[in-house]
This record gives C-alpha cells, structure tokens and sequence, in this order.
C-alpha cells in the first residue's frame, strides 16, 4: 500500500459539508477531506493487516507529509499498538519526529495516543519525553503530557511507575505559571486523571502549587475528587 494509494481511498470518501465544518472548528490550515474517525478506522484496519512494520510505518510517514487532517489522523492509527513487532524503534522515532509540527489538538492527541505505546512500551524513553518541556514550541510541551498519562493510571504502581509518576508531575510542577491555555489544560487533564486513582497525592500537589495555576485548571483538576 503506498501513500499515493491509501490517500486515493481517503478521498473517495471525502464529503465536501463535512469537511467545511472541521476546517472552521479545528482551524488549522490544511486540507480537511469530512471524514468521520469510524471511516479511518475501517481502513487503517484493512491497512494494518495487510502490512508488515516497516510497511506501515513506512505509509504512516507518507501520509503524515501529506498535511491533510484525515491522513494525519490515520498515520497516527497506525502506530496505535500496544506492542509492534519486531522492533518498534522506527514507530517511536517516527512520532517523535511529528511532535515539533504539532497545531492542532485533534492530531496532536491522536499522535500522542500512539506516542503513549511507545513509550509504555520503552519508559527509558521518558529522558527523551523531558526534554520537550524545556521547548519554546507549545505543542510540544503539551505532548510530554498527554503522552505520559498512561502514569495516571496504575493503582498500585511499581517503584519504578512511582519514580516515573513522580518526574512527571515536577514536569506539571514546572507548567502551572505557564500562560497557555493548552499547557494549563493538559496540567489539569493530568491531575484528574491521577485523582482517579491517587486522591491525595493530587491534594498535596495542588496544595503545593494551585494558587499559581489558572482558576479554571484548579477546578478541572479537582472536579473528580470534588464530586466524591
């Protein structure tokens, strides 16, 4: 399947209303073909099957160049895999490699649920995931968040998830006076979460360092334990 081909399929499918109507809700300039995410899931599947790893990522590379929302969207289904065999090396550094052209939410969170895989998968990678907090480039600071919220999910974790766990949240720490909407958003997203499974260390974050977070980012991160 190459990328010439599977942007064919894409467009066959494309609904011109539709489209119209994503372009003016996601905002970002690129080409919106109107597809819904169950028509990119069917195909991605016909896809996947069909293709060996590097095959895949191989087409998930060409359609991410293509700058069309669809086709983004789909590179991103593609490398959304708990494990990829036999290495899934070239995945991890194809995702990372998009971070820096992130604009858009709707993408961004797609490539960063196939991200969080990959890193899951790796958590050495986590060194890497550090150095995009420090970036001037909002997207990619956001990401190491969103990639990362598989560490708000263990119960009882591990050690080693708590120490990762841990790191993470002086990564929020070091975002809470952050002026971005999407940063303070993604602070919050973490934090409630988190709230789901660890309460109180969510109340001993947002003792520590609520006040200088947004109102809105304090009451999103606490809504969950506000309702128990």
């Amino acid at each position: 399947m190459s990328p010439a081909a599977a942007l064919a399929q894409l467009t066959a499918k494309a609904n011109p209303a539709k489209a119209a109507e994503m372009a003016r809700y996601h905002k970002a300039s690129r080409v919106y073909l109107g597809l819904a995410n169950p028509q990119l899931d069917a195909l991605v599947k016909d896809w996947r099957a069909a293709l060996d790893t590097d095959q895949r990522v191989a087409l998930a590379s060409g359609l991410w160049d293509s700058d069309i929302h669809e086709a983004r969207i789909a590179a991103a289904k593609l490398l959304t895999q708990a494990r990829i065999r036999p290495d899934d090396t070239a995945a991890w550094r194809l995702i990372a490699s998009w971070v820096p052209s992130f604009d858009a939410w709707a993408v961004a969170d797609h490539a960063s649920i196939a991200g969080q895989k990959r890193l899951v998968w790796q958590p050495a990678r986590l060194d890497e995931v550090e150095g995009w907090t420090r970036s001037g480039h909002m997207w990619t600071r956001r990401a190491a968040l969103v990639m990362t919220l598989p560490w708000t999910k263990q119960r009882d974790p591990k050690p080693q998830e708590r120490a990762a766990r841990e790191r993470i949240l002086g990564w929020a720490a070091g975002y809470v006076s952050d002026p971005e909407w999407f940063i303070q958003k993604a602070v919050a997203w973490w934090l409630r979460d988190l709230s789901k499974r660890d309460p109180d260390r969510v109340r001993g974050f947002l003792a520590e360092h609520g006040d200088a977070m947004k109102p809105f980012a304090r009451k999103e991160a606490a809504r969950v334990m506000d309702k128990g």
